[in-house]
């Protein structure tokens, strides 16, 4: 069996994933990283890794895991500047690759956004877009890159972008293309957990709409 290791667990995607990667009996043990104790869950295949992310390196020996789930993202409007969100995005999501691969990993599964492109005029795009690439160029076996719509589902920080998005959406979704569609959560923590039993070689990007089969 193998061993999972998962940072973002305390988001909307994360928490969802970490629930089903602790019932999953293709995992051993499943090792989350949160910047505060203690995690919302009681599991006996849980470790709970609390560090702060720009000291990564100095926890580089407990980053040991076959498969790393990234769900780590922010906004600007939360953290302030772009600076901050660029750390949040790029930055801790391409360091945790680089350790947990020079430890072992083969494979990295990346919670990215839809219409990531680094040549985009957008800035959220653009970071994302630009992860994507970074990461790519890590050499990990199997490289799956998941780029969600609107996330539908409670979140414990109050967004109010999104949640202006999620009554749109309830009342006039039918009018927005299925590419676009707000998705929940769930679906994208399910595709998540189902890619890493393929473990399929090279870099693969899943879109919102294939997501939403999930």
């Amino acid at each position: 069996m193998k061993t999972a290791l998962i940072a973002g667990s305390t988001g909307l995607i994360g928490n969802q994933l970490l629930s089903l990667l602790l019932n999953d009996d293709s995992y051993s043990a499943v090792k989350a990283i949160s910047r505060k104790p203690p995690l919302d869950f009681n599991h006996p295949k849980l470790e709970n890794i609390v560090l702060d992310f720009d000291q990564m390196a100095q926890h580089s020996g407990q980053l040991k895991a076959d498969d790393v789930f990234c769900c780590l993202g922010t906004t600007i409007k939360k953290v302030k500047t772009k600076e901050k969100f660029r750390q949040v995005d790029f930055d801790y999501p391409l360091a945790l690759a680089r350790i947990s691969k020079a430890n072992g990993a083969r494979q990295y599964l990346l919670v990215s956004a839809l219409g990531a492109d680094k040549k985009s005029s957008i800035f959220y795009n653009q970071v994302k877009g630009e992860v994507e690439d970074a990461i790519g160029e890590v050499g990990f076996t199997s490289f799956q890159i998941f780029r969600p719509s609107l996330l539908m589902g409670d979140r414990q920080e109050n967004r109010s972008g999104e949640e202006a998005g999620k009554v749109f959406f309830k009342y006039f979704g039918f009018l927005v293309p299925k590419k676009y569609k707000g998705i929940d959560s769930i679906k994208v923590a399910r595709a998540m957990q189902a890619f890493a039993k393929i473990e399929k070689p090279g870099t693969h990007i899943h879109e919102s709409v294939e997501l939403q089969e999930y």
